[in-house]
């Protein structure tokens, strides 16, 4: 039997990710694994953020085995990606036994061609999906996909993924959260979903409003017993040590609701 903990995800990229470009308060300094422990979160979406920062390497990802699961992105923040990179981060899984995916961030353009809706082609991702299945495990691939997309022509893109990651850009537009979610049930059926909750609102580069972080808390957790999620995930780990108060309500909202039963 699964509990509501064992469903929680946390956002990382590396340390002061976040500092220059999205106003904060204030520099950050904490690390993935730090905020996964202070958010008592035990797995970890990790995201390259820039082409400059963050390799996969084996000794970087030596924190990421206390946790539970880990994902690993092939595609970056702002859809970076690299032949390279992608091989590089499927092997680092031999080196990380709870490692169980990867994730392609930001990885629908805004293009309404089919073939061109994805930083990666159709054939591109044909390819990926076979060296995944013949990793050293199965490694399910995961997507991010934003609710401004949802008329795009994206759904033979995501047959082939495994893991939708949801995601409501704009804080103001979580009053559309569950019609926009059903239009993503309706456009890829035979993917999981995961519930992507921004902590601070990256659209207008403010404080998440507090009342909408609780809405979209209390709908993933509705939605996490009703199976119409597999999870939720919070962003990011590079805000959790500047005092906001939307990672401490959700912090605390953790603790009261983690030990529930699914």
């Amino acid at each position: 039997m699964s509990t509501v903990r064992d469903r929680l995800w946390l956002w990382g990229h590396d340390a002061g990710s976040h500092n220059a470009d999205w106003c904060l308060p204030e520099p950050s300094r904490i690390t993935p694994v730090e905020a996964a422990i202070y958010m008592a979160i035990p797995n970890v979406i990790m995201v390259r953020y820039n082409e400059a920062a963050m390799p996969a390497s084996v000794q970087y990802s030596v924190p990421f085995r206390s946790l539970d699961q880990v994902v690993w992105s092939i595609v970056g923040g702002g859809g970076y990606t690299a032949d390279e990179d992608r091989e590089h981060v499927i092997k680092l899984a031999r080196d990380l036994p709870n490692m169980n995916g990867v994730m392609m961030d930001d990885f629908f353009t805004g293009t309404d061609t089919e073939d061109g809706v994805g930083t990666l082609s159709l054939d591109e991702l044909r390819h990926i999906r076979g060296l995944l299945d013949a990793a050293c495990r199965p490694l399910d691939l995961w997507v991010v996909l934003y609710d401004h997309q949802l008329y795009l022509p994206v759904g033979k893109h995501l047959e082939l993924c495994d893991t939708i990651a949801f995601w409501t850009w704009e804080a103001s537009n979580l009053v559309n959260l569950e019609a926009n979610f059903a239009r993503a049930e309706q456009i890829a059926p035979s993917c999981r979903k995961v519930l992507g909750c921004y902590m601070w609102d990256y659209g207008i580069k403010q404080p998440m409003r507090l009342n909408l972080m609780k809405h979209q808390c209390e709908l993933g957790l509705r939605w996490l017993k009703e199976g119409r999620i597999d999870g939720m995930i919070f962003l990011a780990s590079c805000i959790c040590d500047l005092d906001l108060e939307t990672v401490e309500w959700t912090r605390q909202w953790i603790q009261d609701v983690s030990d529930q039963t699914l």
